[in-house]
């Protein structure tokens, strides 16, 4: 690994990507530190450590929530936009015929995602005035133009995140809306080490390190696990040339999902606290609060995992697509007819390795996240399995790129 790092350094044009890539990376951490003006942060970060909703944010924005930076919303709008785009796609004619006209319909599709995380930065914003609207500044004229500067501040925010994503992904190295999520949760690591060490547990401390380095491996197994259908490929003669006859595969991932499910998951869960957040209703506090802790949470979020990846894993791989470019291209699956037998085999396939995955996405959620709530450290208690996967999953991302940049200047990558 430090060989294939050094490799990258030696390369002039991988050098300037990944510097640019720290540089950003830098830069939005330090927004995560600049205060919107106007609020009584000791009063945020007394209501973010009373809530595991605000806490599960105040992680993926890299503690600019506690903050209440002017990063303080994150990435989460532009994720949430991304979703229901993809969503859409199945259900909206000129949103499918987008995303299949190549690059021009995929900058139209990037646009209306970008309309879509102003729109919900708005909104989150607005709730964010309601939710803390004890640290908000009061009293007369003040408070009205407090509340609009909060807003525009964070919306503003919420743009430069999504323009230093794209920056990333255009200039640097990896995905760049990843790539901020996983500086984001980076960032509370090392406090969630110092607090479990001033807990004086040594033990604590190492059994956590060995439950990280157990979780990894397992996602990392999971991650690189697929199952490949053999494709075999018949002749054409043309001419006195011979075309095709060669054999490859279909590469199916076992977690195809990747951690589309826990997001999916964790926002159903987590709505009904935000909204008893935001209207103070009892009722909905008593809701809020049942299903943000506890095993009736455990058994929900479990049940919301293996559903949701199903759902996403049938909305974004269509075997009847792949049976047809397929038998297109004079394609077949040895032993399996063309056409209609192709696509149950296929479906068949895709819904027994789905389980496994979907199984192990919730077992990865729900386990660290029990072992870690043990330890009464406020920060290590939202290191649970999601934190993560997410981390894991962005690292051999970016790893596999640089990767394949490394094998197309012959130098040796990564992975042997």
């Amino acid at each position: 690994m430090i060989t294939a790092l050094a490799n990258a350094f030696r390369v002039p044009d991988l050098r300037k990507k990944i510097i640019f890539t720290l540089t950003i990376i830098a830069l939005y951490r330090v927004g995560a530190h600049i205060p919107v003006p106007g609020v009584d942060l000791d009063k945020v970060k007394s209501i973010v450590e009373g809530g595991a909703a605000l806490g599960l944010l105040n992680l993926f924005s890299g503690g600019a929530l506690e903050n209440f930076a002017v990063f303080a919303l994150g990435i989460m709008p532009y994720i949430t936009a991304s979703i229901i785009m993809q969503l859409l796609q199945g259900v909206i004619p000129v949103l499918e015929r987008w995303s299949k006209e190549g690059e021009a319909g995929q900058r139209k599709v990037t646009q209306w995602t970008r309309y879509g995380t102003l729109a919900i930065a708005l909104l989150q914003s607005i709730g964010s005035l309601a939710v803390f609207r004890d640290a908000m500044a009061t009293g007369g004229g003040y408070e009205t133009l407090s509340r609009v500067m909060v807003v525009v501040s964070l919306i503003a925010g919420t743009a430069m995140i999504m323009w230093m994503g794209e920056l990333i992904t255009q200039r640097g190295i990896g995905n760049g809306m990843s790539l901020i999520i996983f500086a984001s949760i980076v960032a509370r690591f090392p406090q969630a080490i110092w607090q479990a060490i001033q807990l004086g547990s040594a033990f604590m401390v190492v059994v956590m390190l060995f439950i990280f380095v157990f979780v990894i491996a397992a996602i990392v197994t999971m991650e690189r696990g697929q199952r490949r259908i053999p494709v075999q490929y018949a002749k054409r003669v043309v001419g006195r040339k011979v075309y095709g006859g060669a054999g490859t595969y279909i590469p199916l991932k076992i977690n195809g999902a990747n951690v589309i499910p826990i997001i999916f998951a964790s926002a159903i869960l987590f709505f009904p606290a935000q909204l008893a957040a935001m209207t103070a209703n009892e009722t909905l506090i008593r809701i809020g609060n049942a299903l943000s802790s506890g095993w009736l949470y455990y058994a929900l979020f479990f049940a919301f995992i293996v559903f949701f990846t199903y759902f996403y894993t049938a909305l974004v791989f269509n075997p009847i697509d792949l049976g047809d470019n397929l038998r297109k291209n004079g394609g077949f699956i040895p032993g399996v007819r063309p056409g209609r037998a192709t696509v149950v085999y296929i479906e068949n396939v895709l819904n027994r390795i789905t389980l496994p995955g979907a199984v192990f996405l919730g077992l990865i959620a729900i386990a660290p996240t029990i072992l870690f709530r043990s330890t009464g450290v406020t920060v290590l208690e939202q290191f649970g399995g999601t934190s993560i996967l997410i981390m894991v999953g962005v690292a051999l991302e970016t790893m596999t790129q640089l990767e394949s940049q490394l094998k197309m200047r012959h130098y040796d990558g990564f992975f042997k």
